[in-house]
Order: C-alpha cells, then structure tokens, then sequence
C-alpha cells in the first residue's frame, strides 16, 4: 500500500526496457492454471491438514504457506519457519540453529535448510519422507507462481501500479532481513562479547579475507565450543 502510495502516481516509475522470449512457451492460459493451482493449494493444504493433523500434510501444508509468503531472499523464511517447527515443538531450537548454520556451509538456496528440518521433525513424518516432503513442499509455490506469471510479466513489468507495488514489498523486504538476523540468529547467538567478537571475526574472513562458507561455518562451531 505505501508503494502505490509514494511511487504509484503518474510517471513515478518509468517503464523498464522490453525483454522478449520470457513467456519460455507457456500460454496464457496454462499459466492461469498454474496460478490458480498455487492458489487452491494454499487454501486447501490447511484444511487437509487440519482432517489428518498426525499425517505428512501437516509439514506439506507448513512448508507450502512459508515457501508461498517468502519474497526477496531465503533468509526471509527463518521466522516463518521457526514459527511453524520451533514453536510448535516439532523440532528443538538448538537444532533448528543447528541446522541453519550448517545450511550456510552449502552450496544452493537456503530453501535446501527445509531438507533437515522435515528429517528432523517429531511431528508428521520425519526421517527421509518428512526431508522429501518439506523440500518439495517449500520449492513448489516458487515454481507453480513464476511459471504462471510468465505470460502476464511483459504486461505486468510495464504497468506502473504493478511496479510501484513491488517497489514498496522490496523495501519491506529489508526490514524483514534485518529482522531475521536479530531473532532468531542474534538473540540465539550472541550473549557476550567474545560472541560478538567472534561473530565479527567470521564476518570479516567471508567478506575481505575471502574464505569460504564451507570452511568458515566449522570454524566457528569449534571456536563456539572452545568458547563454551
């Protein structure tokens, strides 16, 4: 709403450059299916799980709503995830932690982290099903809404109220990272200066000494360890 309002008036935005050959063969119509598939799931996925709550559609229906609100960056689904497993006490803070910084030493989207959380899980199914589900579950909203907006996106990237929406989500958008890094990573992480000091010791070692991601994240779980 604040986007349309600072950014929506006329020629706020200008138009962006044309770019052909995205539709990538979908028809209009295909995509109208694909959107209103997305759309059903998100509405029927809870009601589903709410008839079988001990099943596997209840990580289905958790993982498909926080795939389904995420927007600007993997990191936004932390609190949507640590809503829908740690609060529910499907799986242990300390692991959903856990889990998250070993997430940080692979490769790929963060969404891979939902892999460990469904093995994890003591709610639904657990162990390689709960995995397969979680992370099927949490890709498909992504997939079913680029694929149906293909058709509409040259129609949608020229209109000035579409953009100056999304304008307005990407700001909020960094609030919601910065939210993110303070709870539940800050607030579970650091809780005394040598924390912070360390903290800041890996931060410097990924951004100016270059070290990889993969060698930094152990690092840090040995010097937390020596630390505790």
């Amino acid at each position: 709403l604040a986007g349309l309002g600072l950014w929506g008036r006329a020629g706020a935005m200008p138009a962006p450059p044309s770019q052909g050959g995205l539709a990538a063969g979908v028809r209009p119509r295909t995509g109208a299916l694909l959107l209103a598939a997305f759309a059903a799931l998100l509405v029927l996925l809870p009601l589903a799980a709410r008839a079988w709550p001990q099943g596997w559609l209840v990580l289905a229906d958790a993982f498909y709503r926080a795939g389904a609100l995420v927007f600007g960056g993997g990191h936004v689904v932390l609190p949507l995830l640590q809503a829908e497993v740690v609060a529910t006490g499907w799986v242990a803070a300390d692991d959903f932690l856990a889990g998250y910084g070993l997430a940080q030493a692979v490769p790929g989207p963060l969404f891979t982290f939902a892999a460990f959380l469904g093995a994890a899980a003591g709610h639904g199914a657990g162990g390689w099903l709960g995995a397969a589900v979680c992370l099927v579950a949490i890709f498909v909203p992504a997939f079913l809404l680029v694929a149906g907006a293909l058709p509409f996106w040259e129609r949608l990237r020229h209109n000035a109220r579409a953009r100056a929406a999304l304008a307005g989500v990407n700001a909020a958008v960094v609030g919601l990272l910065l939210a993110a890094l303070y709870h539940p990573v800050w607030t579970s992480a650091i809780h005394a200066p040598a924390d912070l000091a360390l903290a800041l010791a890996a931060f410097a070692a990924l951004v100016w000494a270059r070290v990889p991601p993969w060698l930094v994240v152990p690092l840090c779980g040995a010097a937390g360890w020596l630390l505790g």
